[in-house]
């Protein structure tokens, strides 16, 4: 069976194929206006490259960026609302919560830039009442005809249907859609109660809303791309990595997209967690570094954490769907550094991407960025990196940073050249400690796990920023996250509201809760089963989201096996209690707990990439894997000569004392004075300082 693994970013295309002949990794450069050509090239490269036929591939994994760069960019789809009379606004008033308390000059994305424009949400009669979600005013279908009328003349075929309390009661929503498909057979249509069926009307219309913003060209652009495979002669399954770490079908992706919002990240830190259990490491801080963006996750205990529901945003929008914990800043190889008009030295979160890309490519770029600091201190090497594919010009990055810092700064190029390196540095390690210090995770009982193309250049000068154990380098660190699409699990995710105070349930409430559960438990087996998994393979988890009375958010809670009843409800309270002690290092065991929702969450485990080890170190010299040697600036501003060694040629058990650097065709590994790296038994490197064990 051969499987590929494909990872879109900003500058590459990064590919992992594992078939009978052994595990093969790629790169592509990204094909910005249209990504599916950029997909189908690399695909048929390291098909190539493994000698088998594209029609031999049997699954591809996929991460994408398509729906969060339509976010960033604001060129989303026009779409028209319906909602309750009285609750137009909704969408603008949002929360009364300032982004910025006492800043009287913010922007305010869902005002600034609305995913519905405020003559596009139309109200309609109808109310559904709470708690029991019964019927008060009955839905006027001639309203909502006449709404439909309106958005066809406006051309708007992207529709968002948004009711208050449909999370009780959705017959409203479901009837509005009905009528919708009856006046506009081919509209993208959107129930506030299919991709959010929980309570808050602000988030849940915002996630309604952004699942019809992104959705029709990112339906497009996944169908496109498996009709594109299709004519190359690829007729594999084709799955899309999902924000909470899961893979999906490309039909249950097109219809609710916002379910891969962070499907590129979410890759990453899937395969770091690997590597960290890989290299005997349970505590990892992972560092995704490519050309446009820094991706860091804190991965305690070897456990990937899913982001708290009041956290996830989406270029300024609340998106209530599952998506994995990181943070993402504009670092990367490709950040341009600048003197912005006061005079401060900048680098990011500008990115020069991969057109024109960095000055040193030769495209046309004519601006500084981080991987032209890199070439210029000799930490890259020109006419190696990507095995000598990628030929780049060291006289255009000097220009850049001469003409654009240096001078301006009064500086030595090399000076400036180290300044850039510091701020990216700097600006990462801030967001790391985000991440872990002010989540209450000390960072000295962790590893740096750097990855992405620019990766291992900074895993040392991070490790040192936040005072890290040490830096566990992957085997492959520019396809990390390409790897990570061929170790996870098809995952498919359901919720109800079930707003009850556990503590006094009585037993038609735990009937109340067990309906719902069950409810969960058939639409997940259901989804598992249209993709063909039997049931002996699919494990289906509860999830109770708790919270105590009064407060703004939940938390995660574990169900009893089986019903809930009076004898086993205790378990939902304490679990609860035990979460909200470690996430915020106290909890109240003598308060009522309410649970607001159940989520259901069908899994179905896929085999998972297997990555062969290296062979033993026999003792003899690390010469063996040595190229040559070059002149080399760090961060103390010596320059030393340093031998750079083919990191593919180290054995298991061998030591590269610094100054070194490992090079590889997918990444470069800098060992600066004073550190060892040592090869462990997958071929991936533990970094640390000479003396410490």
């Amino acid at each position: 069976m051969a499987r590929i693994g494909v990872d879109v970013g900003g500058t590459n295309t990064d590919l992992v194929l594992e078939c009978a002949k052994g595990v093969f990794y790629h790169k592509v450069p990204t094909t910005l206006k249209n990504q599916s050509i950029g997909v189908v090239e690399g695909v048929r490269s390291i098909c190539g490259l493994a000698g088998i036929e594209p029609a031999e591939v049997d699954v591809i994994v996929h991460g994408t960026t398509t729906a969060t760069n339509i976010t960033i960019e604001h060129n989303g789809s026009e779409t028209g609302m319906l909602t309750t009379r009285g609750f137009r606004d909704i969408l603008h008033i949002g929360r009364h919560k300032r982004p910025y308390n006492f800043s009287l000059h913010f922007s305010v994305p869902r005002q600034d830039q609305p995913l519905v424009k405020r003559r596009n949400r139309i109200a309609v009669s109808e109310r559904v009442l709470p708690p029991t979600g019964e019927v008060h005013t009955a839905l006027d279908e001639q309203e909502v005809r006449e709404a439909i009328k309106l958005f066809r003349k406006r051309g708007i075929s992207s529709i968002t249907v948004g009711f208050m309390f449909a999370f009780l009661n959705d017959v409203h929503e479901r009837r509005a859609k009905e009528i919708i498909l009856e006046e506009m057979p081919d509209a993208y249509v959107t129930l506030s109660s299919e991709v959010a069926n929980v309570m808050r009307e602000y988030e849940r219309f915002s996630t309604a809303a952004m699942n019809c913003y992104v959705g029709p060209k990112t339906a497009f652009y996944l169908r496109d791309l498996e009709s594109k495979l299709r004519e190359a002669g690829v007729s594999s399954k084709l799955r899309i990595m999902q924000s909470n770490g899961g893979v999906s079908t490309v039909e249950s992706c097109a219809a609710k997209p916002i379910r891969i919002l962070m499907s590129g990240p979410a890759g990453g830190v899937i395969g770091g967690a690997s590597e960290g259990v890989m290299a005997g490491v349970k505590n990892v801080i992972t560092v995704d570094i490519g050309g446009t963006s820094a991706d860091i996750s804190t991965i305690p205990d070897g456990r990937v954490k899913i982001m708290n529901p009041r956290d996830t945003y989406v270029s300024g929008h609340p998106v209530l769907t599952p998506m994995i914990d990181l943070v993402t800043i504009g670092a990367g190889g490709g950040s341009i550094a600048y003197i912005d008009e006061a005079g401060a030295f900048n680098v990011g979160p500008r990115s020069a991407g991969s057109e024109p890309g960095p000055a040193c490519y030769g495209r046309g770029g004519v601006e500084p960025t981080v991987t032209d600091a890199q070439i210029v201190l000799g930490r890259l090497d020109p006419d190696l990196v990507l095995g000598g594919d990628l030929q780049l010009d060291p006289e255009l990055s000097r220009k850049a940073i001469e003409e654009k810092i240096a001078q301006p700064l009064g500086m030595s190029v090399e000076e400036a050249a180290l300044g850039i390196l510091k701020i990216i540095n700097n600006n990462m390690a801030l967001a790391i400690r985000s991440n872990s210090v002010a989540r209450g995770i000390d960072p000295r009982d962790f590893s740096i796990l750097p990855f992405g193309g620019a990766g291992p250049l900074h895993g040392v000068a991070l490790a040192e920023a936040i005072a890290a154990r040490d830096v566990i380098v992957p085997v492959a660190p520019g396809i990390t996250a390409a790897v990570g699409l061929l170790k996870t699990d098809l995952q498919y995710e359901h919720t109800e509201a079930v707003i009850v105070e556990i503590n006094a349930a009585d037993d038609a409430q735990l009937a109340r809760i067990n309906d719902a559960a069950r409810i969960l438990h058939d639409r997940v087996v259901a989804e598992l089963d249209d993709d063909g998994i039997p049931r002996d393979g699919q494990q289906v988890e509860m999830i109770a989201e708790c919270r105590y009375h009064g407060q703004g958010f939940e938390l995660r809670a574990q169900m009893p096996d089986g019903p809930v009843t009076q004898a086993n409800k205790s378990v939902i309270v304490g679990s609860f209690h035990d979460q909200h002690q470690l996430d915020y290092g106290y909890s109240y065991r003598d308060q009522g707990v309410e649970l607001i929702t159940l989520r259901a969450i069908g899994r179905a485990s896929i085999e998972r990439l297997h990555i062969p080890k290296v062979r033993q170190t026999d003792g003899s010299s690390i010469d063996r894997a040595l190229m040559f040697v070059r002149k080399t600036t760090f961060d103390d501003g010596r320059t030393l000569e340093t031998p750079r060694y083919d990191r593919t040629r180290l054995y298991a058990g061998d030591k590269v004392e610094g100054p070194a650097i490992l090079v590889q065709h997918d990444s470069t590994t800098l060992v600066p004075p004073g550190y060892v790296a040592e090869t462990l038994e997958y071929g991936n490197t533990r970094v640390h300082r000479v003396g410490v064990a």
